[in-house]
């Protein structure tokens, strides 16, 4: 009897957890396919402290070979460019078609809005896994051209913008001692870091202040030339650098694999997490959205979807009952300020010191050397 396959389009947060479970306890009659563009696969909470030095590039990110020979998964390093629904069947720009079993899709997403515009200062912060490489090269361009530190507009004011802000000006600073960094965070929206209270998003503000972060709120680019950006108005910011880190948009690949997608391109799925067409196949991180109980796209909502994609790619495999994946309503979050120092805010309470920024740090290497091998 040929082995079931089951696929992982994608070693995100999700994904990876199910390999890892696999090392100890495979299942039955089973293979295992990893497929992924990179080698590796970045942890999304530990790239604002790479950026800040904080950490070194080989701690913040997993090895696919290590992890998938570890688990005797065979690995694709190949872009997927297409899905036929009804055979099952993933297709690939150079590696022969794969025929699935169970397939579980977790590209992540892409910020939204950076494709539109045609200029080499923008660096859109995904792929993460080429992020600090791209961003080092940008400033290299920058300092062939000019004798100071390169002026950075960070667009997008949500949690990860203003997070990247504080995290590139430690960057800054170790590369410039001597100069004042220029950085301005712009958003389209009327304040920065929505989903936080009150007290914490002024809490940012006078940091940010501090650190001559400047931040223009009601601006929305509309053109990025190769020293500015542009709002609707006319109104101009200087950059040199155009960081952009704007809310979650769905990758192009979601739209070409013939599944049904929310009204922002993302899979629309059940609360199992499985694709509302109705065969084996998972949409989990942000490439999914359960429509009956959408959450936002956070990583927080990938880790702990892992344990019921778990379950449910068992009971493909054995025709059983699959369990449903409820999002919290409220949750940690721990914004690093780059200083070696931290802002959390947990049910209403929110502190800003060097022990949350060492709870983050304890939280995320444990997170991620579960995975390294």
């Amino acid at each position: 009897m040929n082995p079931h396959c089951i696929a992982l389009l994608g070693i995100g947060h999700t994904n990876a957890e199910v390999v890892r479970r696999w090392i100890d306890s495979p299942i039955p009659n089973c293979r295992l396919v990893c497929i992924s563009k990179f080698p590796f696969t970045t942890y999304s909470g530990m790239l604002p402290g790479t950026l800040a030095n904080q950490f070194s590039i080989d701690e913040m990110q997993i090895p696919l070979g290590p992890l998938a020979e570890k688990a005797g998964a065979e690995l694709i390093l190949d872009e997927c460019i297409g899905l036929d629904v009804e055979t099952q069947t993933l297709r690939f720009a150079n590696h022969a078609p794969l025929t699935f079993d169970a397939l579980s899709i977790g590209i992540g997403s892409m910020p939204a809005g950076w494709d539109q515009h045609e200029s080499p200062s923008i660096v859109p912060i995904k792929p993460m896994q080429t992020f600090i490489e791209r961003f080092s090269q940008r400033v290299v361009q920058c300092q062939d051209t000019a004798n100071r530190p390169p002026k950075i507009v960070v667009v997008g004011g949500g949690v990860a913008g203003v997070e990247i802000a504080f995290c590139v000006h430690t960057r800054l600073k170790h590369l410039f001692p001597k100069q004042p960094v220029s950085i301005e965070i712009v958003t389209s929206g009327d304040e920065i870091a929505d989903g936080l209270s009150p007290h914490s998003v002024q809490r940012l503000r006078d940091l940010l202040a501090r650190r001559s972060i400047g931040v223009t709120t009601d601006f929305r680019v509309v053109e990025v030339n190769q020293d500015e950006v542009v709002d609707p108005h006319g109104n101009r910011q200087p950059a040199d650098v155009v960081l952009w880190a704007t809310g979650a948009a769905a990758p192009p690949l979601l739209g070409k694999l013939n599944l049904p997608t929310d009204d922002r391109g993302f899979l629309a799925t059940e609360q199992t997490l499985r694709t509302t067409a109705d065969g084996p196949i998972f949409a989990v991180g942000d490439s999914g959205t359960i429509l009956s109980d959408p959450a936002p796209k956070a990583g927080v909502f990938a880790v702990r979807q892992a344990p019921v994609l778990w379950k449910n790619l068992h009971a493909t495999i054995n025709a059983t009952t699959l369990s449903c994946f409820t999002p919290q309503k409220e949750f940690l979050k721990i914004l690093n300020t780059g200083d070696g120092r931290a802002l959390l805010q947990y049910k209403g309470y929110s502190f800003h010191a060097s022990w949350c920024w060492q709870l983050k740090r304890w939280i995320d290497e444990r997170f991620i050397q579960q995975y390294q091998f």
